[in-house]
C-alpha cells in the first residue's frame, strides 16, 4: 500500500491516541470526518492498522516482576521451533516471544505478580519443557523508556 503524507498523519495521531474520535482525528490531519473515515478504514483492510487496545499499568494492576528470558533450544528444525512456539502461546505469564538469531533462539518478556511465580513458571515450565538446552534470565529493574509502535515522526 501506497501512504501519502496525510495517511501518515492518521497513522501518527492514532498510534499516539487510539481512543481519537474520527471528528478530532479528522480535525488533527485536516481532513473532513467522512474522508478520513474512510482512510482509516482503507488501512485497517490493508492490515496497516493491525488493531486497537488499551495499555495497562502492569505495577498498578499488581504484577510487579518483568524478566526477560533468552531460550536456547536443543534442535532448531523446523518442527522443534513450532512446537515451542505453541507451548509459549499457551504460558500466561510470557506476555511476548521473539524468534531471534545470535546466542540464543527466543527472547520471551514474561510478567508476573511477583518472583516465586516466575520461578515457578521458569522452574516448572520453561526448563523443563521438551528441547530446551538453556534459560537465561534477566530482571527488568525498571523501564527507562516505553514507546511502543513504530518511530513515525
Amino acid at each position: 500500500m501506497d501512504l501519502d503524507a496525510t495517511d501518515w498523519k492518521i497513522l501518527r495521531e492514532l498510534q499516539r491516541h487510539g481512543r481519537l474520535t474520527n471528528v478530532e482525528l479528522a480535525s488533527r490531519v485536516g481532513l473532513s470526518p467522512p474522508p478520513c473515515l474512510r482512510r482509516v478504514q482503507a488501512l485497517e483492510r490493508a492490515g496497516v492498522i493491525a488493531g486497537y487496545r488499551a495499555l495497562l499499568d502492569a505495577a498498578k494492576l499488581g504484577f510487579d516482576v518483568t524478566l526477560f528470558v533468552l531460550i536456547g533450544l536443543k534442535s532448531q528444525s523446523d518442527t522443534e521451533l513450532r512446537a515451542f512456539t505453541e507451548r509459549v502461546t499457551a504460558w500466561p505469564l510470557v506476555r511476548e516471544a521473539y524468534a531471534i538469531s545470535g546466542e540464543a533462539d527466543f527472547l520471551l518478556k514474561c510478567v508476573a505478580r511477583d518472583l516465586s511465580s516466575l520461578q515457578d513458571f521458569i522452574i516448572r515450565e520453561l526448563t523443563a519443557a521438551p528441547n530446551v538446552e538453556n534459560v537465561k534470565t534477566t530482571l527488568m529493574l525498571r523501564v527507562a523508556k516505553y514507546e511502543p509502535g513504530v518511530p513515525i515522526t
